[in-house]
């Protein structure tokens, strides 16, 4: 069964202003459904099947937005911050009308991919303790990582307050006084990845998450670029 919405619901939502606004615009007739000027703001439309034309222009409607952000140094993972810009500041005006947000977060100094929507029931499930989706992240370390480690974050290792990680997969890129290193996680505490290694006496120096479920930071996106994502990446987000 078709999704019926308020005509002036359809069109606040994509940005033509606010349902007061609407509403004069149907006085002055430059909206119609389906050839037909409407001068009722509280029509019900079919917005997948009606053709809606606001002041000229054909309206392409959808609720949701999903992109795929490669997050810079220096931004907030949130909708508003009173100090420091936030990611948002890095996306279009033209994608803020759909009030995204992050589906969880980086830290401030972390690089890498971060996923922004206004898909609140896909962050929930994303974010739920329940699904473990794995994140997977590559780091420079400040100490020498061995095999030792791999076996300790294999087995979980005990955070600074005293909370026990689940089984998490390292891999050695480079042993050296700055070690290189991928890490899954399935889990999202507070500073986690920093903390691991902090429990084995060594310290993440830089950080960039590659991955969360199935879904890859595209190696095209530069450092503050974005794109939306494809039907089938959505998808991979929540895979194991």
């Amino acid at each position: 069964m078709a999704k019926k919405l308020r005509i002036d619901k359809i069109l606040s939502n994509i940005g033509c202003g606010s349902r007061a606004e609407i509403k004069k615009y149907c006085k002055y007739g430059i909206i119609s459904v389906n050839g037909k000027v409407v001068n009722n703001p509280g029509l019900q439309v079919d917005p997948e099947n009606d053709e809606i034309i606001f002041d000229g222009e054909k309206v392409n409607y959808r609720e949701f937005v999903y992109i795929m952000l490669n997050k810079p140094d220096g931004y907030i993972s949130a909708t508003f911050d009173r100090h420091d810009p936030i990611v948002l500041d890095l996306i279009d005006p033209s994608y803020l009308v759909f009030e995204p947000f992050p589906v969880g977060r980086l830290d401030k100094d972390t690089e890498g991919l971060l996923v922004l929507t206004n898909d609140g029931q896909l962050s929930h499930r994303v974010l739920s303790p329940k699904k473990h989706v794995p994140k997977t992240y590559y780091a420079k370390i400040e100490g020498v990582v061995t095999d030792d480690d791999i076996v300790a974050f294999e087995k979980g290792v005990t955070l600074d307050d005293g909370y026990e990680t689940m089984p998490s997969q390292l891999k050695i890129l480079k042993s050296d006084e700055i070690s290189e290193i991928e890490l899954t996680i399935h889990e999202g505490k507070f500073h986690q990845v920093k903390r691991m290694f902090e429990s084995v006496d060594k310290k993440v120096v830089y950080l960039k998450r590659l991955s969360m479920g199935k879904l890859k930071l595209d190696e095209n996106l530069a450092l503050g670029e974005y794109r939306e994502l494809t039907e089938e990446e959505i998808k991979l987000i929540e895979e194991r």
